[in-house]
């Protein structure tokens, strides 16, 4: 156990520090680890496409989410400003993002407000959480929170986290987690809390948590508390959410698309908007990540992709051309061989996929030109997943690598300079 459980809500008034280390209960993976985990699970079991988490402070729980592929839309809000604007850059795309693009697109959104603000652009969404974020609020604003969050937002799932405080006897020194926590509930008056909401706004919900007690005070239950939220009947029809009017509250400072990294180095952008009206919500970042829907970065991931795998066959079948009689005739002479060759570092086929790689087209040779047959691409796995069919494959690397005369197959040469110095 590498960090004290404190980490789920930071340092409590400093008074862990002024304890021994020793004495203090420890956690593995560190708490807030834990509570970022579970959201990563329910996400990973739900498939949700609009998550937005309230609250969402350094943004570690959306980093962790951006990586999920089943995610488009993934949108942050939170009160402190200055943590947005400088923890903003971490979730843009890095290079890696572009040499291999998502399947699916992905927008990320950086909103700063308050989470008991209503704001029509984040109706509609499957999954809004709330991690160690009602604590933080006073009174009126905690009345506030279920009106916004379960009644006027009103996602399909709602993912709530608190502190325990029957657990809190368990560390030394320690009354409420942190300073700015305006209450800390026991178990009794989160579920009563939570089972009045979810009656009110035709919800079900779920309670678990996450921080297993020590031996021994298994009583006190989990260190965080967390409530599951679904909306009976499912996600709201597209008719609730269009009869909602545009209303925009938050607050915005920032509102330029950020570039990837890389760019951003020869093309810093940081302009501030501070005349805006007070009403009108632009956002404080956001960023678009490639990927196979967008047509230019589907066509360089496809060309891309038949280039080294008609590199692969060219290579492997260079010993068996090199052992030949050294005869050049004009006929084509197939050279495919009885079984899919598979490179030494090359993916591992599955039976199926062997078999249908073998009763493909094979290549040949014209002279000393090289030809794979579409086909013969379309049967391999990662290239199949790619293109539906040979049409939509020749359409897009028609411009970009060499075809046959007809269409059918690729052409390359099949010597060149690189051979001659690995001595094929």
């Amino acid at each position: 156990m590498e960090e004290n459980n404190l980490q789920c809500s930071s340092v409590v008034d400093g008074n862990f520090e002024e304890v021994p280390r020793e004495t203090a209960i420890q956690f593995k993976p560190p708490l807030y680890r834990q509570r970022y985990q579970f959201v990563k699970n329910l996400v990973d079991q739900h498939e949700p496409k609009k998550v937005a988490d309230l609250g969402c402070g350094d943004t570690s729980l959306l980093r962790l989410l951006k990586v999920n592929p089943c995610i488009e839309l993934l949108v942050g809000v939170d009160i402190n400003e200055d943590k947005l604007r400088w923890r903003g850059d971490s979730l843009a795309p890095f290079m890696g993002d572009f040499l291999k693009p998502r399947d699916l697109n992905l927008t990320i959104i950086l909103y700063h407000g308050s989470v008991v603000e209503r704001d029509s652009r984040l109706l509609g969404f499957d999954l809004i959480t709330c991690i160690e974020l009602i604590e933080h609020l006073d009174s009126g604003d905690l009345a506030r929170f279920p009106e916004v969050v379960f009644g006027y937002l009103s996602p399909s799932m709602i993912v709530i986290s608190t502190p325990n405080s029957e657990f809190n006897p368990l560390f030394p020194s320690v009354t409420l987690r942190d300073s700015d926590h305006k209450f800390e509930w026991t178990r009794m008056e989160f579920q009563t809390w939570a089972l009045y909401v979810a009656n009110r706004y035709d919800y079900s919900v779920e309670f678990t948590g996450v921080g297993e007690p020590p031996a021994g005070a298994e009583n006190v239950g989990y260190c965080t508390q967390i409530g599951i939220f679904q909306k009976n009947g499912g996600k709201a029809t597209e008719a609730c959410v269009s009869e909602q009017h545009d209303q925009h509250v938050y607050k915005a400072r920032q509102g330029l698309t950020m570039l990837p990294r890389l760019v951003l180095i020869f093309h810093p952008q940081a302009v501030l908007l501070p005349h805006l009206p007070k009403m009108l919500r632009l956002q404080v970042f956001t960023t678009s990540y490639p990927s196979l829907q967008q047509e230019r970065f589907f066509k360089l991931v496809l060309v891309n992709e038949v280039s080294q795998q008609v590199e692969s066959l060219r290579v492997s079948h260079l010993p068996r051309r090199k052992e030949q009689d050294g005869e050049r005739g004009d006929e084509p002479k197939d050279i495919g061989g009885s079984k899919a060759p598979v490179p030494c570092f090359g993916p591992v086929f599955t039976e199926v996929e062997k078999a249908k790689i073998e009763n493909s087209p094979k290549p040949f040779c014209v002279g000393d030109k090289f030809f794979v047959p579409l086909q013969r691409l379309l049967a391999y796995p990662k290239l199949n997943r790619l293109c539906a069919n040979e049409e939509m494959m020749r359409s897009v690397i028609a411009d970009s690598i060499p075809l046959s005369s007809d269409g059918s197959a690729v052409v390359t040469d099949l010597y060149n300079y690189f051979d001659e110095q690995f001595e094929f």
